[in-house]
Order: structure tokens, then C-alpha cells, then sequence
């Protein structure tokens, strides 16, 4: 089977189960706070092409104009609702749909925002030559990003010092590295992060590295 049918398959079928979940986000997000059910995020992807990544809203509404890229656990900007999906990845979900329309993969780099693409050397532009994903290894080492950034009064520097170049090393493994096999390790090892303690996660990180 390949990568794309995968994707296209699992997605339908994700979607599908989880519809009924997905609904209660979207009026628990209504109800807690004005503003839109999702944010639509400008990023960039394949081959640098800018596509709009589609995420359940977390944060007040207009939180871009206050506030700068990386959000720490502590940031003032997220909701009450937010935290939640945030601290259990679901506000991750509605990318199941980037993923049917073709601007995602369920594996890859994660995408990032435009300027920080614009940064990109030579080498780490070999980024952009994959759909970027929902998951990858640097999503399961760094699945507690808002807490590695908490307490920096700049988190977004603070993430370029501290999280980038890690990412960009292990998004660069998988662009050498990558196949069907690597993808389903990674999308096992991915829920078990999410579902078992985080010892096992500790576990799974090791081979991250």
C-alpha cells in the first residue's frame, strides 16, 4: 500500500470513529469561549508551499497579534477548554482533514511557519521535500513542549535555543531514513505515548534519538 492511500484509508476511517468526539470539542469550544471552533494556521509545506493547518482553537481569539509563535503551558493566551486538548493532543485532530486533502501526511516533519522556513540552511531545506506530518519522532520527544517552554519570559527564542535544532536533526534522519515500516513505528510509538504513562514514553524517546 502506498504512503498516500494509507493516508487517505486511515484518515476516512479515523474521522469516521471519532466523529462523535470531535462534535462535543467543537460545542465545548463554543461554549466556553467566543471566537472560532478551529484555527487555521498559515504554514509551510512541501516544497515550501504555503497551506492552511487546521487545528481545534485553543486560544482567545486574534492570540497570533498578542503573543508570539511557541506557547509555553503557562501562556495566558490559551483557554480553559484549551489546556485540555492541549495537554491530550486533541486539538491535533481536525489535521485528519489536511491529511485527506493532501497538504499533510500522518508521518513527517511537523510544519512550521513561514518565517521560521525562511530560515531554513541549504540542508534543512531537504525538509521541505516531504508532506509534512501530524506526528514524527521529534512530536514524541517534544510531546511536552508548553512545559519545556514554561516560566521563559521569550519562548519563542527560548524554543529556537532549546527545541529547534533537535527537531531539525530528527526530521532530517526521517527524510534519509523513511518508509512504510519507519512510518507505522512511529505511528505505534505515537499512541502509546498518548494512551500509557509517561515512562513509557521515556522508553520511546531513546529511540528517538
Amino acid at each position: 500500500m502506498s504512503k498516500r492511500v494509507f493516508d487517505i484509508v486511515f484518515s476516512l476511517v479515523t474521522l469516521c470513529i471519532l466523529s462523535p468526539l470531535l462534535v462535543f470539542i467543537a460545542v465545548a469550544i463554543k461554549c466556553a469561549s467566543n471566537g472560532a471552533v478551529f484555527y487555521r494556521g498559515l504554514r509551510a509545506g512541501r516544497w515550501g508551499a504555503p497551506f492552511r493547518i487546521l487545528k481545534f482553537r485553543t486560544m482567545v481569539p486574534n492570540a497570533e497579534l498578542l503573543g508570539g509563535a511557541s506557547t509555553p503551558d503557562d501562556d495566558p493566551r490559551v483557554t480553559r477548554v484549551g489546556r485540555i486538548l492541549r495537554k491530550h493532543k486533541l486539538d491535533e485532530l481536525p489535521q485528519l482533514f489536511n491529511v485527506l486533502k493532501g497538504d499533510m501526511s500522518l508521518v513527517g516533519p511537523r510544519p512550521e511557519v513561514i518565517s521560521e522556513v525562511e530560515l531554513y540552511t541549504p540542508r534543512e531545506r531537504e525538509l521541505l521535500s516531504l508532506r509534512p506530518g501530524m506526528t514524527d519522532w521529534a512530536s514524541i520527544k517534544f510531546r511536552n513542549e508548553g512545559e519545556i517552554l514554561r516560566g521563559y519570559l521569550e519562548p519563542h527564542e527560548t524554543y529556537r535555543e532549546k527545541i529547534r535544532p533537535e527537531k531539525i536533526r530528527l526530521g532530517l534522519r526521517y527524510a534519509e531514513n523513511h518508509s512504510f515500516l519507519v512510518d507505522m513505528h512511529i505511528l505505534f510509538a505515537t499512541a502509546k505515548v498518548l494512551v500509557w504513562s509517561h515512562s513509557d514514553g521515556t522508553h520511546l524517546e531513546s529511540r528517538a534519538n
